[in-house]
């Protein structure tokens, strides 16, 4: 039975979507929270092909599939509206989130699913751009017009785009959202902005300002559109609030925003985008220097969503960016040291690695570049860095901009050409100051090169891996310190029965959890409550920290690693509050499981009463 068929059934069986109040997963298992529990047969959705066994718990109807769970979460979304804007962990409201983390939170959402179509329109805009300078297209003409159409509808109509992604986040009525949207953008209105027309709504005087293009009043709008509408949900009746409730709304949303909210929002945004102007133009090098150096960092924590919408915010109130030539600097360099790695390291493997890592890079997509090259060796993250600073200073004084919105990269490079072309050419001196300057420190300065496996009878200490004749064994160390604990004495049917994987549990002694093996994070949860890694040579280790420990929802647990990112053996990989998850009322027990156990002989667990960190565990024949 393949993922979709498989989500189907599952789906079936539990009484369809509208048997369903929420559906999330973690590492291992679908997590219904159903309405009716009495409807459904559970011996018939264990004995669903695909299905390991089926497990209630903390009001949930767990169905266990393995580490396949993802896609099938992914396909039941397919076909219903149960995943909605849920990722792949075990998501919900975070009450321990700080305010920042929630606003970065936020901003992803409302951006991320635009950032495709913004990077097509910037692109064809530069292009445009291009060519009325070169006097391929004259703007005269209807060419012109039909392709400024296509290139500008984008940022025109950006608060009604912003309130499909709003109306999503915050859970409100999509359709009412881009109505209120639409009223703002509406010719008419717009045309109340004018400066010799004044406005009133019922006497009360409104201060009309232009929303197309513009990024926070919407937002607000939309915010205090889905409170009220939960607040008019709650309160009219079934047989009249599907048709009231919309009225409601677009007769206080409208009014409310034009003369609250929109001009709140403008006056924010245009003060926002005078005080970095007045930054910039202060010290333009070393602001320049200091965003482009700064980037990556960001984008490692994930704190860049924070600058998003000021990037964005400036386009539409300036028509173009200080920032965005900076930001583009800080890809182009981190590509030019992965460059260097692969001109220079002598492993075969990582070359190969390199060498796809540069062209991702270039088209806007560093996380390969960055998590599996230079941060994995270090001296070349930090050459980037520097290199991008220097290329950061050079389009700082150029007086670059970006015009348009979208992921730097190399096909946007045409977004950075603006009217006469003023500081283009210095933004491309910019780009291949930092591309090649890293490219050629990193390949001088060098680095601690990776060195290649080999097939000799051997045993290789740092990487945990033995061969004898040919039959490789691979050594699972342990990844924390405390007792060790049978699989079949936790309280855990699915874990406890081997179905899957093997491996031992422990009880742990202190809070930290490490990698066991030399290799790759595939598995990382939000919520920290489990990680996967899988190592160099194949070998994929579960780390469940807790038993049913998904419900506090990331709450006592920090964690310290991203899906994607090379790891160490020793390497922390999440630090969690041992005495705190107790205290709620869960109980702490590890599992540490081989989840492709069918790819080997035996695995043998260790048979010692406590396990260090480091300590030999696991070890696969």
């Amino acid at each position: 039975m393949d993922t979709n068929q498989l989500a189907e059934k599952i789906l079936k069986e539990v009484g369809g979507e509208e048997n369903v109040q929420s559906l999330v997963h973690c590492a291992t298992r679908l997590r219904f929270k159903l309405k009716d529990r009495n409807s459904v047969d559970k011996s018939a959705v264990e004995s669903i092909p695909g299905v390991v066994t089926v497990m209630e718990s903390a009001g949930q109807f767990q169905v266990v599939i393995g580490n396949t769970v993802p896609e099938v979460y992914e396909a039941i979304g397919n076909i219903s509206n149960l995943t909605g804007d849920q990722t792949s962990s075990d998501n919900g409201s975070n009450e321990n989130e700080t305010i920042f983390g929630k606003f970065v939170d936020l901003i992803s959402s409302l951006f991320t699913p635009l950032l495709g179509v913004m990077a097509g329109a910037g692109i064809l805009k530069g292009l445009l751009s291009i060519a009325t300078t070169t006097k391929l297209v004259v703007p005269e003409t209807s060419t012109y017009i039909i392709l400024s159409a296509i290139a500008d509808s984008l940022f025109y109509f950006l608060p009604v785009l912003l309130a499909i992604t709003a109306a999503r986040k915050f859970k409100a009525n999509v359709f009412v959202a881009v109505t209120i949207a639409g009223a703002l953008v509406y010719p008419t209105i717009i045309g109340l902005a004018a400066p010799d027309v004044s406005a009133d709504f019922f006497g009360i005087p409104v201060v009309m300002v232009k929303y197309t293009s513009t990024v926070i009043p919407i937002i607000l709008a939309i915010y205090a559109m889905s409170v009220l509408e939960k607040f008019l949900n709650k309160r009219l009746h079934q047989s009249i609030k599907n048709f009231i409730t919309p009225m409601i709304l677009l007769i206080v949303i409208v009014p409310l925003t034009l003369m609250i909210f929109g001009p709140f929002g403008v006056y924010v945004g245009n003060a926002i985008a005078d005080v970095l102007v007045t930054v910039i133009n202060f010290n333009p090098i070393i602001a320049g220097a200091l965003i482009a150096a700064s980037w990556q960092i960001l984008v490692m924590f994930g704190l860049h969503w924070g600058i998003v919408p000021v990037m964005m915010n400036n386009i539409a109130t300036m028509g173009k960016d200080p920032l965005k030539p900076s930001v583009a600097i800080s890809v182009f360099a981190q590509a030019g040291a992965v460059l260097g790695v692969m001109l220079k390291t002598k492993n075969k493997e990582f070359r190969a690695l390199s060498a796809s890592a540069v062209v991702t890079a270039l088209f806007g997509i560093t996380e390969p570049a960055v998590y599996g090259v230079t941060l994995r060796l270090k001296r070349p993250f930090i050459i980037g860095v520097i290199s991008a600073a220097v290329g950061g200073g050079i389009v700082g004084y150029a007086g670059s901009m970006g015009y348009a919105a979208g992921p730097s990269s190399i096909l946007m490079i045409p977004a950075f050409y603006g009217p006469n072309g003023e500081g283009f050419v210095g933004f491309l001196i910019g780009v291949a100051v930092a591309f090649v300057l890293a490219a050629v420190l990193t390949y001088f300065i060098g680095f601690e090169d990776i060195p290649e496996a080999t097939t000799a009878t051997k045993e290789t200490t740092a990487t945990n891996t033995v061969e004898h004749a040919g039959v490789k064994s691979e050594v699972i160390s342990s990844p924390l310190t405390g007792d060790i604990v049978l699989l079949e004495n936790i309280n855990d049917k699915a874990f406890a029965s081997g179905t899957l994987g093997q491996g031992l549990a422990i009880a742990p002694a202190k809070g930290e959890v490490v990698s066991p093996v030399n290799g790759t994070v595939t598995m990382a949860f939000a919520t920290g409550h489990a990680v996967g890694v899988t190592s160099e040579n194949g070998a994929e280790v579960l780390i469940h920290i807790g038993l049913d420990t998904v419900q506090l929802d990331g709450k006592h647990f920090e964690l310290k690693v991203t899906q994607g990112q090379t790891v160490k053996a020793g390497d922390p990989l999440v630090v969690f509050d041992i005495e705190a998850i107790k205290a709620a009322g869960f109980d702490v027990t590890t599992p540490v499981i081989i989840t492709n156990t069918a790819n080997y002989e035996d695995v043998v667990v260790s048979d010692q009463a406590q396990v260090n960190t480091g300590d030999r565990l696991i070890t696969l024949l």
